[in-house]
C-alpha cells in the first residue's frame, strides 16, 4: 500500500467534508426545514446546531427518490433501522421530494454565501476540479452518489460547487459502507470499533446512530469473540489493525477520483481547506477533534496487517 496515496485520499475527504456537509448544521438549512413543518435543531454543541433527524433522513435521502425508510437505512448503513424507518415515514407526510430537495439546496448555498461570499476566489476552478473527479468515480453499489448524479447541477456558482463536493463526500461514504460490510462487521460493530479508532470513549458515538445499550452489549460480545475487543470493551491491536484496513480499502475504492485529480490535488486542497476552516469557524460545521480522522493510523499504518491477516494473527496468539 502507498501511505502517500492514503494520506492524499484522507486529506481530500477531510477538506470536502465541511463544504459538503455544512448543510446538516447550517442555521439556514434548519430554518428552511422548520418553515416546511419539521422540528428545529434539538441541540447546539460546540456552537453548531445539530440536525433534527426526521429532516436529516428525509433531505439527505431524497436524491434517491421518495424512497421508504428501509431503503434509506440500507443506503446510510450505520443507523438503526428502528430509528430511520419511522422518521422517513413521518418526513414524507410533511413534504414532497422536490420541496425538500429545494430547501436543502437553498439552505446549503445560503450558508456558503454567508461564510464565503457569493463568488469566492477560485470557485470556477474548484468546481471544475470537483466535477472532473466526480465524473471519474465508479457508480456500482453507490446509491447515494448515484442519486445525487441524477439531480444534475443547480446552475449557479455556489450550488454547482456544493453539489460537486457532495458527490465526492457521498461517494466515499458509499465506498466505506461497501468496505466494512465486505469486511464482515455490522453497523453496531463498525461504530464501536470506530469510536476507539478515533480516540473517543467506548459507547460515545454509536448511540448517535440510534443504537441502544442492548445493541452495544451484543456488539461488544461479538467483537470480543473475534479478538477485536477485550472483555473490558477496549479495542485490541488486532481490532485497530482491522479498522485501519477498512479505511485503507475505502481509500483504494476512491483511487479513480485521486487519479483524475492528479497533480491538481494540491491546488484543490488549498481552496477547500481554507473554505472548510471558515465554515467551521462560522459554526456551520462542528469543530473537528484535532487529528480525529487520522488517529487510527498509528503504528499499524503500512504494517501489512489486513482484514484477512488480522484474523489469522489473532488465531495464532490464542
Amino acid at each position: 500500500m502507498s501511505s502517500d496515496f492514503n494520506q492524499d485520499a484522507r486529506r481530500l475527504r477531510n477538506a470536502v467534508e465541511p463544504v459538503a456537509a455544512g448543510v446538516y448544521f447550517a442555521p439556514e438549512a434548519h430554518t428552511a426545514y422548520e418553515e416546511l413543518g419539521f422540528a428545529g435543531s434539538p441541540v447546539t454543541h460546540e456552537g453548531a446546531a445539530r440536525p433534527e433527524m426526521t429532516s436529516y433522513f428525509t433531505s439527505r435521502s431524497a436524491c434517491m427518490g421518495q424512497v421508504s425508510g428501509e431503503v434509506v437505512a440500507a443506503a446510510f448503513g450505520c443507523f438503526n433501522p428502528k430509528a430511520v424507518v419511522p422518521a422517513v415515514e413521518a418526513g414524507w407526510q410533511i413534504v414532497s421530494r422536490k420541496v425538500i430537495l429545494d430547501a436543502r439546496e437553498r439552505g446549503a448555498t445560503t450558508m456558503l454565501a454567508r461564510v464565503l461570499g457569493d463568488r469566492p476566489e477560485g470557485i470556477d476552478r474548484v468546481t471544475g476540479l470537483l466535477k472532473r473527479a466526480g465524473a471519474a468515480a465508479r457508480w456500482e453499489a453507490r446509491p447515494i452518489y448515484g442519486g445525487l448524479r441524477s439531480l444534475g447541477f443547480p446552475g449557479n456558482p455556489l450550488g454547482d460547487m456544493w453539489r460537486a463536493a457532495d458527490l465526492l463526500r457521498e461517494h466515499r461514504g458509499d465506498s466505506h459502507v461497501i468496505t466494512w460490510a465486505v469486511g464482515g462487521v455490522d453497523a453496531v460493530e463498525i461504530l464501536l470499533l470506530t469510536e476507539q479508532y478515533w480516540g473517543l470513549p467506548a459507547r460515545s458515538y454509536a448511540p448517535t446512530r440510534g443504537w441502544v445499550t442492548a445493541d452495544m452489549d451484543a456488539g461488544f460480545e461479538r467483537l470480543e469473540k473475534r479478538g477485536l475487543m477485550t472483555g473490558e470493551e477496549q479495542i485490541t491491536d488486532v481490532g485497530r489493525a482491522f479498522r485501519e484496513e477498512i479505511e485503507v480499502r475505502t481509500d483504494e475504492l476512491e483511487r479513480p477520483i485521486l487519479d483524475a485529480l492528479g497533480d491538481d490535488l494540491a491546488e484543490l486542497l488549498s481552496h477547500l481547506d481554507a473554505w472548510s476552516e471558515a465554515i467551521v469557524a462560522a459554526n456551520s460545521y462542528p469543530k473537528r477533534i484535532s487529528g480525529i480522522y487520522n488517529i487510527g493510523g498509528g503504528p499499524h499504518f503500512g504494517s501489512g496487517l489486513t482484514v484477512d491477516t488480522a484474523a489469522s494473527l489473532y488465531e495464532s496468539k490464542k
